[in-house]
């Protein structure tokens, strides 16, 4: 038999995963899916995403440089940029370049760009990072950080996903 204090925490814990469920539910129901795919134990990620993902978290606390593509400084493309680099993969300078001239993907997967902008241009771009993160440089003033796609900002301005990575 459990103690109680300890059936009486399991019983609080499945309270709040039900709520925490129905919070996740009401907010994909409000927002559009930014269509992410995370892979399953059997799927595994190719080593050249390993690569891209390993160098944007190796990013983490960079500070925001406009134009920079270095590890002293990384704008949103730079950071792009530099990770796909270090996978052996070339992809374009600016975010709406890489919008424009990378394969289109119709669910992201861990390591493929995510865009943001308005319905002309892309002014932004992140790295799905698995698990609805994304890894970007945030603007100025800030360092590259890793946040939650369910945020309203971000689907209001999402555009689509990119994959150029096998």
């Amino acid at each position: 038999m459990a103690a109680p204090g300890f059936t009486r925490s399991l019983h609080g814990q499945g309270r709040l995963v039900v709520l925490l469920l129905a919070l996740v539910l009401l907010a994909g129901c409000a927002s559009r899916d930014l269509a992410t795919h995370d892979p399953g134990p059997d799927e595994g990620l190719s080593i050249e995403r390993a690569l891209i993902l390993a160098t944007a978290e190796g990013a983490l606390g960079t500070p925001y440089r406009f134009g920079g593509n270095t590890p002293e400084g990384l704008d949103c493309s730079g950071l792009v940029e530099l990770s796909y680099r270090a996978a052996g993969i070339p992809v374009p300078r600016t975010a709406d370049d890489q919008f424009r001239e990378l394969p289109e993907a119709r669910q992201a997967r861990p390591g493929d760009l995510l865009f943001f902008g308005d319905r002309r241009k892309a002014t932004h771009v992140g790295i799905y990072r698995g698990n609805g993160q994304m890894i970007h440089a945030p603007g100025s003033g800030r360092k590259v950080t890793s946040v939650p796609l369910h945020v309203a900002y971000w689907q209001d301005r999402y555009l689509g996903a990119a994959s150029p990575a096998p």
